[in-house]
């Protein structure tokens, strides 16, 4: 039964800027269910978003947030985000993070949908998140400890206090290990839908493990879907990043009608959820959609990821236009936290994707999930560092494991899931639908309740957490009766559909009311 200081479920950039943090002065681990590179940041494109322009501020990508938030955000959080964001950015260069840059050497600030101005720092192009990953890993290769291929299976709850996480080896055995410093940082729930642009690694694991444990979880419904992913023959191939449009790429259908066009006042950089459903429509009228990069200079070299992307897919980018489809990108709610990262659960903390600190509120800006996953990093970390060595010692009642048996039980496949999930509860969502969704999955939450997931293989342990949260992100949307960012429900369209343009203008003005009295 190893100890640790500190143990950390996930390897994505929020993982690896806490443990770096950490790692200074605690014994840290990282338990990643596959290998160390499987994860949302690493596949993230588009960048990291900090007010660092001369002609910037915190207030102005403050108030570009609230707006892509739908006033769902918590004002607290967003604004240490934005404030920090900034800060963390300078020191990453400092200590060797290199981005992209001009010819003049000054730091190259792109342009994505909802942002007032050019805010987003890229490296490689469009491989910002491979870079940042890969640079947090060589920080920390000699200092923390990174298990690979192990599937956590629960966190260990004791007196009420969460206390260690219980895995699955890729042999299958059963492993325990013991901190009072839990961090979940498993990212959101992607590959439970149809079309995604998530790693397929990405099945919700760590929501279902904190529902189980008894944490406090809130706003499942808001799912964002990114407006562009690879489209091959109806199936999704992987993200077509919003910087493209950022630099003037459109959006047609077949005929090269501009779709975007009367639909909102910033067009094809509209927030994600009013891009998605607009492209939804169109898809359910038999229109075909591409984004046209003809006005792109140079694309295939300050896009050199998405155009292998487009080659192995056997997509030619010289004819200009690029067959795209909208798919889950990234979940806004999650595991309840405070500003500083801590849970309902004493010794259970969350960061990144999993977890829902109130920054995105009902629909994230683009490029603020790898700035929240280092702001946030580093924030717990600072919280951890205060505790004392005293609080940190691990003292475990007997504890059992429960020894792995090869049990039989009638699951639905992942496949199964995820167009029950794209049809039911996916871009545009109604209450038969949802209700139908619901129904569903009750048959086999039921069937689950009768067996220990400690005796499942990994495959029925990942379906098992799908069927749980699938479950709960249906039931969250259907108690929620408006549409707000990324939930949107047929019966009550007003929110983002018929008033937005009016309610934008009135939280422009009320927001530049409250900044210029700050």
């Amino acid at each position: 039964m190893p100890n640790s200081n500190v143990i950390i479920i996930g390897s994505g950039i929020a993982a690896l800027t806490a443990a770096y943090q950490l790692s200074m002065r605690k014994n840290v681990i990282i338990i990643t269910k596959s290998k160390k590179t499987n994860s949302n940041s690493i596949l993230a494109q588009g960048g990291v978003a900090a007010s660092i322009g001369m002609d910037d501020s915190w207030h102005s990508h403050y108030r570009d947030t609230l707006l892509a938030g739908c006033d769902h955000n918590r004002v607290d959080t967003v604004e240490v985000l934005v404030k920090m964001g900034p800060k963390y950015m300078l020191e990453l260069i400092k200590e060797g993070m290199q981005f992209d840059k001009d010819a003049n050497n000054q730091l190259l600030l792109g342009k994505e949908g909802a942002h007032s101005t050019r805010r987003i720092l890229h490296a490689g192009g469009d491989a910002t998140g491979r870079a940042l990953v890969l640079h947090m890993l060589e920080k920390i290769k000699k200092r923390v400890d990174i298990i690979e291929d192990q599937t956590a299976v629960d966190l260990i709850i004791e007196n009420g206090q969460c206390i260690g996480v219980e895995t699955l080896t890729r042999d299958g055995n059963l492993q325990s290990y013991f901190s009072n410093c839990i961090v979940l940082a498993t990212g959101g729930c992607g590959a439970l839908y149809s079309f995604t642009s998530n790693d397929e690694t990405i099945t919700g694991d760590g929501l279902a493990m904190a529902y189980r444990a008894g944490a406090e979880l809130t706003d499942l419904e808001f799912i964002q879907f990114h407006p562009t992913l690879l489209n091959k023959n109806g199936t999704s191939c992987g993200l077509v990043s919003e910087a493209v449009r950022g630099e003037g790429a459109i959006l047609v259908d077949e005929n090269g009608r501009q779709i975007m066009k009367g639909k909102h006042p910033l067009l094809d950089l509209a927030p994600r959820d009013i891009v998605s459903r607009a492209l939804f429509k169109e898809m359910l009228k038999g229109h075909k959609i591409y984004l046209d990069i003809r006005m792109v200079k140079d694309f295939d070299t300050h896009f050199p990821t998405i155009a292998q992307l487009c080659k192995t897919n056997g997509i030619d980018i010289e004819t200009g236009l690029i067959p795209v489809i909208p798919g889950a990108h990234f979940l806004m709610g999650g595991v309840k936290t405070d500003a500083k990262g801590r849970t309902s659960i004493p010794g259970l903390y969350a960061i990144g994707e999993v977890a829902c600190t109130g920054v995105h509120g009902a629909n994230r800006l683009a490029s603020n999930s790898l700035l929240e996953g280092v702001v946030f990093g580093n924030i717990v970390a600072d919280d951890i560092l205060k505790i004392q060595s005293n609080q940190l010692d691990i003292r475990p009642s007997a504890f059992k494991i429960t020894q792995q048996q090869n049990i039989s039980i009638k699951l639905p496949t992942k496949e199964q899931i995820r167009k029950i999930m794209m049809e039911n509860v996916g871009i545009v969502r109604n209450k038969d639908r949802l209700l139908f969704a619901i129904a569903w999955f009750e048959i086999y939450k039921q069937k689950l309740d009768e067996y220990v997931l400690s005796s499942f293989t990994k495959e029925q342990l990942e379906i098992s957490n799908m069927i749980m949260v699938g479950w709960i992100i249906a039931t969250s949307a259907l108690k929620r009766t408006e549409s707000r960012g990324g939930h949107f429900r047929e019966e009550f369209p007003d929110e983002n559909n018929q008033c937005w343009h009016k309610k934008e203008l009135i939280r422009t003005r009320h927001l530049e009311e409250v900044l210029y009295q700050a």
